[in-house]
């Protein structure tokens, strides 16, 4: 069995971390797993990936991923493996395209892992949308939710979808040693409160929540925020204007995601929407309290685990931040709650369900 997973990159995000996660599984399982990136991009993930040796790494290089030549670049792949499972748009057009154009057998599997995306609001382009996905042999959705609304939309039939949640390497949250606070930084000290949000800057995110929540909360809570993205510097902004400078750190791109969040001791994830926040799970399994605004996609993973604020609800945010500062038995309580909620998405479970399902394809 020969799979190739084609992305657009391997820059920060929840589908690009799972191929970290997942490529070097999937070769220790007996099959060939290989990984091709429509442009090349110098980045954590890609250099942690290399440093693995687990697959062979092939990239279209450096032009941008909405370059139509693309298509005609991705065709010799589909000559060499039996499934192509695939990831985010454009990728998920120029691979049907380059099928059709090259008459290939190859089977297709594409990744949901959003419960919207921004095609769905015009018309045009809604239609075009829905006649790519009848390419697919299968279409793996990380959630209920997300399968639900993506056979409505595509008007395909249920047979067509599958759900497989997302998972995390478990055993990698819970060997990870957390860092001292004034290691992070020398204006801080050890007994300070530290909030964490990993999560990329942008229209999907809403940083600027927790940035406005800070200004109401007492001066020894301080912020993490881990990540990049176009947003980011109208953040910086936003810390600049309400005078947090000395209580907001902009960490950047990281690989040490497991030991910051032990060294956090409230982790946050506040969206506009999601489909399986990954950093969700990690937070949970870190053992510390973990707050999210209450989007599809995030509640579902959240509930019977963590805390659940309404979205852009600043007051709420606060409220809850504060309870679990004030109160030590309410905060051992979620604490406990989501590392035993974690425990549902290892992610061995996500791995064997797609390797079934790639044994299913073939053998039919």
């Amino acid at each position: 069995m020969k799979i190739i997973h084609i992305i657009n990159s391997l820059e920060s995000g929840g589908a690009e971390k799972l191929l970290l996660e997942t490529l070097p599984y999937y070769n220790n399982s007996g099959i060939q797993a290989d990984l091709l990136v429509l442009k090349d991009v110098d980045c954590p993930f890609m250099t942690a990936l290399k440093a693995a040796e687990c697959c062979s790494i092939y990239s279209l290089g450096k032009h941008s991923v909405y370059n139509p030549i693309t298509i005609f670049k991705i065709i010799p792949f589909l000559k060499k493996y039996d499934i192509a499972h695939v990831h985010l748009f454009p990728t998920q057009y120029w691979v049907v395209l380059a099928k059709l154009f090259s008459f290939s057998k190859i089977k297709l599997v594409l990744t949901e892992h959003n419960t919207t995306n921004p095609r769905k609001e015009n018309y045009f382009l809604r239609n075009i949308d829905r006649f790519f996905y009848r390419f697919y042999d299968k279409v793996v959705c990380v959630s209920e939710e997300i399968l639900n609304t993506f056979q409505k939309y595509t008007r395909l039939e249920k047979t067509k979808f599958i759900k497989i949640e997302n998972g995390i390497n478990l055993n990698e949250i819970y060997k990870a040693t957390p860092y001292l606070k004034s290691e992070i930084s020398s204006l801080w000290k050890d007994q300070d409160i530290l909030l964490i949000q990993v999560s990329r800057f942008s229209k999907q995110k809403d940083q600027k929540t927790v940035i406005n929540a800070l200004k109401f909360l007492p001066k020894e809570v301080k912020l993490l925020l881990v990540g990049d993205g176009v947003l980011r510097k109208s953040c910086e902004n936003l810390v600049q204007k309400l005078d947090l400078n000395g209580r907001v750190i902009f960490m950047g791109l990281r690989m040490d995601i497991p030991q910051l969040l032990k060294t956090a001791d409230i982790s946050i994830l506040s969206s506009n929407w999601e489909g399986f926040g990954l950093v969700a799970v990690e937070s949970m399994a870190a053992g510390k309290p973990f707050v999210a605004s209450n989007v599809p996609g995030m509640s579902d993973i959240v509930k019977g685990g963590g805390i659940l604020f309404e979205k852009g609800n600043i007051k709420e945010l606060v409220f809850f931040i504060e309870k679990l500062i004030n109160n030590q038995s309410y905060y051992n309580e979620i604490a406990n709650a989501c590392k035993t909620k974690s425990k549902q998405y290892d992610i061995q479970f996500m791995e064997e369900k797609h390797l079934e399902l790639y044994k299913k394809l073939l053998n039919k």
